[in-house]
């Protein structure tokens, strides 16, 4: 965090453009999607009808986010897009968390990961509806209530991503900025602990939630 402005970048030429690649970013993200497939397997390592600790904990999340898809969708879609959603909220969580530990930061700090959630979602969403309602009535629906409102429609969707990716990019590098502000301005001392339990605990939890529940509404959205 104290390297907020520091990007360390690799350059890859590639048809005479160049692919510019975060690597700190790409670190960050390996090590969360290393530290859930871990929690994964210790997890359910030793089931047991009398649970563990990180049993509990993972019967949680698969619970609780089975029950919200179930509301949103139906008990057969939920079958198949309740691990997404747990998935999905998991990984930002942990993404929001990795901020706390000295030398590390959050992925979603980095709009080009927003943004991929964000366009996965899209993609996603659509291809449910597109499945589910048939690309006639998918089609249709753009047109409704009046067939002018088309383009106006076609802005919508595409401006829910912009939303969802920006809304949680702005929250977690505001959070970062603020923090390392107030650090230099205090010397580290009292406020800054207070403020990386507030904006990568708490904030963090919060905007992953949302980020996962909007996800789950526009899928509803494109089945309804």
């Amino acid at each position: 965090m104290e390297d907020l402005g520091v990007i360390h970048q690799l350059i890859v030429p590639l048809f005479g453009y160049e692919m510019t690649f975060n690597l700190e970013v790409i670190a960050w993200t390996w090590i969360v999607i290393i530290g859930l497939l871990i929690f994964g397997y210790l997890a359910k390592r030793n089931r047991s009808i009398v649970p563990g600790n990180l049993q509990n904990l993972g019967e949680l999340f698969i619970n609780q986010f089975y029950e919200l898809t179930e509301d949103a969708l139906d008990r057969r879609l939920a079958r198949k897009y309740a691990p997404l959603i747990c998935a999905l909220f998991m990984f930002l969580l942990f993404c929001n968390f990795l901020g706390v530990f000295p030398h590390l930061g959050e992925p979603t700090s980095d709009l080009n990961t927003t943004l991929s959630m964000g366009i996965m979602g899209f993609v996603i969403a659509h291809y449910v509806g597109i499945r589910e309602k048939g690309i006639k009535a998918y089609i249709k629906g753009y047109f409704e209530p009046i067939f002018f409102m088309m383009p106006l429609n076609v802005i919508g969707e595409l401006s829910k991503v912009i939303s969802i990716s920006f809304r949680l990019f702005g929250n977690i590098m505001g959070g970062d900025i603020i923090v390392l502000v107030v650090s230099y301005l205090t010397f580290s001392l009292i406020l800054p602990p207070f403020l990386i339990g507030f904006f990568f605990i708490f904030i963090g939890a919060i905007q992953a939630f949302v980020f996962t529940m909007l996800t789950l509404v526009y899928i509803a959205v494109q089945v309804k």
